[in-house]
């Protein structure tokens, strides 16, 4: 499990590798553990401030590894039933996407060469993304039989038409990089995707973490707040921080047209 995810820091931003080259990174039972040991263990690094999510090697994520099933039905993957709340309000297959969706700090993914099925809705978990022109993307799991059942029809449904969503579900059609960005799956196209978005990590990083953590925080909960809930949560949110050390930093640094100089957040 150690391997399947590799880690690299640069300053504040943690770059994160599914790193399972050899089979384009395809998600087998270490890989499932890895994103979720590592997810959780970033977000209680405090001076983690951005996260870049990647792949190495020629892809970003085949999908399933399809060596977990097996015909006899008695496979690992189902050894636990599918409706046990294993984690939170999830099970152990979607965790592996929730867990960067609910990371404190912004993910931007860089996505290459294949996206296909749980590779697709783990790249949705993040708040950003960055796709080659070329890139191949599928919600590929009506091709096995199955359903996308790791969170990504949850996070589909804030940027992408329904009916778009049906299809590509339905057909398993591959689709490209532009046309991810033209459905609303991915947000720029970029010939050096990982690059640019440890560019964008970076600027991230150089913000008020705590203005950055709170307005992650609102962001993810706005699908599931009333106008009211919502306009309350801003004030609570925002009392919170307003006028506290890293807030007065942040206008300190702008007025003198300096880098902010900022103590890590908080909970």
């Amino acid at each position: 499990m150690q391997d399947r995810i590799k880690i690299e820091k640069d300053g504040h931003v943690a770059i994160v590798y599914l790193n399972r080259p050899e089979k384009m990174n395809a998600l087998d039972i270490d890989m499932f553990n890895a994103l979720i040991e590592r997810g959780e263990s970033l977000n209680q690094d405090e001076s983690v401030r951005a996260v870049v999510l990647t792949g190495s090697g020629k892809a970003f994520c085949a999908g399933l590894d399809l060596s977990m099933f097996s015909f006899d039905g008695q496979s690992e993957m189902l050894s636990v039933p599918l409706e046990d709340r294993t984690h939170g309000i999830a099970n152990k297959w979607q965790r592996a996407v929730t867990v960067w969706r609910e990371l404190q700090v912004p993910v931007v993914a860089a996505v290459h060469g294949v996206v296909f099925g749980g590779g697709l809705q783990i790249m949705l978990a993040a708040d950003i993304k960055f796709a080659e022109a070329n890139t191949r993307m599928s919600i590929m799991e009506m091709k096995w039989g199955i359903i996308p059942d790791m969170a990504g029809p949850q996070l589909m449904k804030h940027n992408i038409r329904e009916d778009i969503i049906r299809e590509l579900t339905y057909t398993h059609r591959i689709f490209s990089g532009e046309e991810a960005v033209k459905y609303g799956f991915a947000t720029h196209i970029s010939d050096h995707p990982l690059d640019d978005a440890i560019t964008l990590a970076k600027e991230i990083a150089s913000k008020s973490p705590d203005a950055i953590v709170k307005a992650k925080k609102l962001f993810n909960s706005l699908g599931d707040l009333s106008m009211e809930d919502g306009l309350l949560m801003e004030s609570k949110e925002q009392a919170e921080i307003i006028g506290k050390k890293n807030q007065l930093e942040a206008i300190f640094a702008g007025m003198q047209k300096r880098k902010g100089n900022f103590e890590n957040y908080r909970d």
